[in-house]
């Protein structure tokens, strides 16, 4: 067994609040004889200028567990964000993903996975979500890995203004691709999401993010996070659009 443990200090971030998915790919650990993994970050920050405050409070665990005989993992994602000042919340959020993966063959593995994520500032305040699907290995080398996966979703949505819940079947499909370069140690992450309705495809989202790692020493590493995406439903404009871009340092231990 093996216990990693990380501190993430975030250098520059740039944040838009209608940002509603979350790449489970950039989350998976790439551990293929570990057993049990584990990473948390925790952080805390209070200003007060003359009696005017920002709170901001930012935590995450990622965690997974296999069997003995490595072909099923169980894995989890949990992180908290609140940002407040004396009159509004700039960010107040959670998520939760709980996943289990079952390698059939060296090309097919089996999911199932649930989900609660809220957050009061965007339009769909709540959401809840169980799913099952496929996922493919198409690529399989010493520095490049292929993925793609395709599952079906049963969602509850909750909208901020009026309080309507909204069910839907919903379709989720995904192509992540991974290149290591050997002489740099750069790591190059590329994902896109499609999830439209089975009974309109025109309400639909899309995700894409692009990630950059580079370890620097042993235990520090600098990396660079950007996320664009894009949501056909939208109940005060035709459609939400967002991005984000993050870069920061990562110690581990």
């Amino acid at each position: 067994m093996k216990l990693l443990l990380s501190i993430g200090l975030t250098i520059l971030f740039f944040y838009n609040a209608n940002a509603q998915l979350v790449n489970i790919e950039s989350k998976r650990m790439q551990k293929d004889s570990v057993r049990f993994a584990l990473k948390s970050d925790l952080l805390f920050n209070y200003t007060d200028n003359n009696g005017a405050y920002i709170l901001a409070i930012g935590s995450n665990i990622t965690t997974q567990v296999k069997s003995k005989d490595l072909r099923k993992i169980l894995f989890f994602i949990g992180n908290y964000n609140l940002i407040r000042s004396k009159d509004e919340d700039f960010q107040n959020s959670y998520f939760f993903h709980l996943r289990y993966n079952h390698k059939i063959t060296d090309f097919l593995r089996l999911e199932g996975f649930i989900q609660n994520q809220n957050n009061t500032l965007l339009t769909i305040s709540n959401r809840n979500l169980a799913g099952a699907g496929v996922r493919l290995k198409l690529v399989s080398e010493e520095n490049t890995r292929v993925y793609f996966g395709n599952a079906y979703m049963y969602e509850i949505e909750t909208l901020e203004d009026t309080g309507e819940r909204l069910y839907n079947h919903r379709n989720s499909s995904y192509l992540s691709a991974t290149y290591a370069f050997p002489k740099t140690r750069l790591d190059f992450t590329g994902t896109v999401y499609f999830q439209p309705l089975y009974r309109y495809i025109a309400n639909h989202r899309v995700l894409s993010q692009l990630k950059a790692e580079m370890p620097l020493t042993g235990h520090l590493s600098i990396s660079a996070l950007y996320n664009y995406s894009y949501s056909s439903f939208s109940t005060t404009s035709e459609s939400d659009r967002s991005s984000n871009l993050k870069l920061g340092l990562t110690f581990s231990l």
